[in-house]
């Protein structure tokens, strides 16, 4: 399982999609998990928002991860079903699903690790979960679920869920926490929050994704150049426009630079770096990422 971190605006989604594009390609069995009620994963490929995972494309499925639902379907395995109907009609317990909003965050994570660790026998299993968390402080929150349930609950039937979910998150065989951040400055500072309180719960940054890179290949010299040759030249006109253009691309891979050497310093992880694909979308985007997350993993 991945599951991905970062501020909003980081383009957390679209890599989520990339990732689950790129495992697909190669064959692998792959669940998109969605927190977001507007799906836009599924969106993308004309799917509604469903709880029982939807076919994408080959090796390609999504599915919303729903707190009420996730709650419902952990009752059914614990409650007789001639009792169910009873149960989620009854007065008390739709007091108790709505002042309880943390038992029903805790019955979400309880969700991912049910479809990976008990998938009934004749439902194929998943190769890979890629998990798209909310923004930062709320998918801190509902990661930090199962650890603060088992304090809270103790030794009874939710805190011994609980403890078997927090100790599916923090096997790094199992489940891999991956942050997505960008050039802009709140990114990064949320970036090395994350990862520090992740830390705190004893899990792992596995990666962290920079994403939207700039493409320019050229340097503060090569500006220069362009400057002087355009100056000599009488008739090339909007020549100050150009170059204004260019420096500010080179200002932006200045502060990339400075961004990563922070990264590097804070954070013993793998960092990946994404480009920027303007003017794409949905699949088209997703296909882009995939094919580039490839090219660094040295996938064919």
């Amino acid at each position: 399982m991945i599951a991905l971190l970062g501020k909003g605006g980081a383009g957390r989604t679209s890599v989520c999609a990339g990732l689950a594009v790129m495992a697909a390609r190669r064959g692998m069995r792959t669940l998109v998990m969605e927190t977001d009620p507007r799906v836009p994963i599924a969106a993308a490929y004309d799917q509604v928002p469903s709880f029982k995972p939807r076919q994408l494309a080959a090796n390609l499925w999504t599915m919303l991860l729903d707190r009420q639902q996730s709650l419902e379907e952990y009752l059914s395995f614990v409650v007789a079903r001639p009792l169910l109907r009873a149960v989620f009609a009854s007065t008390l317990y739709q007091y108790f699903v709505h002042a309880a909003p943390a038992v029903r965050e805790l019955m979400m994570m309880g969700k991912v690790y049910h479809e990976i660790e008990r998938r009934p026998p004749k439902d194929p299993r998943w190769d890979l979960i890629v998990v798209d968390l909310p923004a930062s402080g709320q998918a801190l929150g509902m990661i930090a679920m199962p650890f603060a349930a088992r304090e809270t609950f103790g030794n009874n039937l939710v805190g011994r869920e609980a403890e078997e979910v927090g100790r599916f998150f923090r096997d790094r065989a199992k489940c891999a926490m991956v942050i997505v951040t960008s050039v802009d400055q709140l990114a990064i500072t949320e970036t090395l929050e994350v990862h520090r309180k992740l830390a705190a719960l004893e899990l792992a940054t596995a990666a962290v994704v920079f994403n939207r890179m700039s493409r320019a290949s050229f340097e503060a010299a090569d500006v220069a150049r362009m400057f002087e040759r355009g100056s000599a030249a009488a008739r090339l006109k909007h020549r100050e426009d150009f170059a204004a253009l260019a420096q500010a691309d080179l200002n932006r891979r200045i502060r990339e630079r400075r961004a990563l050497g922070i990264l590097k310093r804070s954070i013993g992880a793998p960092i990946i770096q994404l480009g920027e694909y303007r003017g794409r979308c949905g699949p088209a985007l997703a296909a882009s990422l995939a094919g580039q997350l490839a090219a660094t993993a040295g996938i064919a």
